[in-house]
């Protein structure tokens, strides 16, 4: 490494956000950047550890350990420290279609799993991948790369998210000419419009999506396989298809008064906000938290984008419920590295929350038991339990209510983030696709390919709820596939 000793000189350090409070004025991305110096210390802080577990990519104990990408961590972070960003962006784009994205929306495995994590807080890999990638841009060096032979094969992405762009970008370098089809207005899946401008601006998405245009990928917007375009035909005009549908079946929470105006799925929240804001619309009417007590149900990512913007639209309070017990400050003794570290954490919208309100908004071991109309049709008020784990006659944990435990608490908005059971069906009924007990597409691991001939399944709607950085690893597992099926063999990564 460039400084072996970096991680003993220098300390763990990142940028200051901005102002918690200032910034729910706007829809802004709230991170900033450290001058190029302190970002070469942070740099110097990896270290020369032999067995660099930040890109093994597994899971250990159902979760992440290492960037299941593979990227070159060590390496990137060498050239950061020597001052050669071209180069360090070139290494990062071998692993990593769209670093900007992950930089920015990552939980960042990679630093769980840091071996100097072990006594000492982690390297800031996630924010050296976002400073690269945004260096890139700003120097003109991200442009177009289109491939220089055409193999005259066709390929069909169905979905646009992560997954179905990393499955077309490698397939296109490949030199297939591919076509992704998107039933929303909007390209970009999930990227668009499940994760806040906050969190993910979508400039960032669009000039992604228009580099690609660029290289010869052809997108098709408003255009539902299955509904507006036979599923047959994909099957019949394209050598090969790629699923990369997602998985967008919510969660749902079946009690007493769950028909009442005023509850929503978190996706159908977030993702009316995205829309009104694109289309510089006021937030207004139902899906609007402003004036309004705000419940949110699940404390998962997706839940505290929920918190954020219900913050942003003024909301008059809110409160998140968690259905799991606050974790700890620091790592159980069953939660070793180079596992996740399971430990409480404040995200950007609890501190939000904190300083409109005072005070973190989760509310742990707790879930709904009823919600209360007001007469006219409109959920008033909630009714809460705590819960306690209870070990069942199988030997799995499940929550017990707590007798004497109920509580009223105040909701004219209440936004179910509870995750997601699976892809939805109706397409995949249509080509008659084998699945596995979850409802997902089966196909295997490392393959791709499903029953059918020709057709392959990505991301969320093949592994399940999962990571952005997942679908990138499976988008592109799946392309190398594809090329392999067409070709022969491949050279794809």
């Amino acid at each position: 490494m460039g400084k072996p000793t970096g991680f003993l000189e220098y300390l763990r350090e990142l940028p200051l956000d901005r102002d918690a409070a200032a910034r729910l004025d706007d829809w802004r991305e709230f991170h900033s950047a450290l001058p190029v110096a302190k970002l070469q210390e942070q740099a110097a802080r990896c270290m020369d550890c032999g067995i660099p577990f930040c890109h093994t990519g597994t899971l250990l104990s159902g979760m992440a350990s290492g960037c299941p990408i593979h990227n070159l961590i060590p390496e990137w972070n060498d050239l950061v420290y020597r001052d050669l960003w071209r180069e360090a962006l070139e290494r990062l784009h071998k692993t990593n279609n769209f670093p900007e994205f992950t930089g920015r929306v990552c939980p960042a495995p990679c630093e769980g799993s840091c071996v100097l994590g072990l006594n000492a807080p982690p390297v800031t890999i996630k924010q050296l991948e976002c400073a690269i990638v945004d260096r890139g841009w700003l120097e003109g060096w991200v442009v177009a790369e289109p491939p220089a032979v055409r193999t005259g094969k066709r390929v069909a992405v169905v979905g646009s998210g992560p997954a179905g762009l990393c499955a077309a970008a490698q397939l296109n370098r490949a030199g297939h000419t591919v076509t992704v089809f998107e039933r929303e207005d909007r390209l970009g899946g999930l990227l668009m419009y499940g994760i806040p401008n906050m969190k993910l601006e979508k400039d960032q998405v669009q000039r992604r999506v228009e580099l690609l245009a660029q290289e010869g990928v052809q997108f098709l917007p408003n255009t539902e396989v299955g509904r507006n375009y036979p599923a047959q035909r994909l099957l019949r005009e394209y050598d090969a298809t790629v699923l990369c549908t997602g998985a967008t079946q919510p969660r749902d929470l079946p009690v007493a008064g769950r028909s009442l105006g005023g509850v929503h799925f978190a996706m159908e929240y977030l993702t009316a906000n995205t829309r009104r804001l694109l289309a510089g619309q006021p937030h207004e009417g139902d899906l609007s938290a402003a004036g309004k007590d705000v419940v949110v149900v699940g404390g998962g990512d997706t839940g505290t984008d929920c918190v954020g913007t219900a913050l942003r639209h003024g909301c008059r309070s809110l409160v998140q419920l968690e259905i799991l017990p606050r974790p700890p400050q620091e790592r159980a003794p069953d939660n070793p590295w180079p596992e996740w570290p399971k430990v409480y954490r404040i995200d950007y919208g609890q501190e939000e929350a904190a300083a409109r309100f005072g005070a973190d908004p989760r509310v742990y071991l707790t879930t709904v038991k009823e919600f209360v109309g007001d007469g006219a049709g409109r959920v008033r008020e909630l009714v809460t339990v705590q819960v306690g784990w209870e070990k069942n006659a199988q030997g799995r944990y499940v929550p017990a209510e707590v007798a004497g435990s109920e509580q009223r608490r105040p909701a004219q908005l209440v936004l179910l983030a509870l995750g997601f059971l699976g892809p939805e069906q109706p397409l995949l009924e249509q080509l008659e696709l084998a699945r596995d007990e979850r409802s997902n597409v089966s196909a295997e691991l490392g393959r791709y390919a499903t029953n059918v001939k020709g057709v392959y399944a990505a991301g969320d709607c093949r592994r399940g709820q999962s990571l952005v950085v997942w679908a990138f690893h499976e988008g592109r597992g799946a392309a190398r596939e594809v090329d392999r099926y067409l070709m022969g063999s491949t050279d794809l990564p």
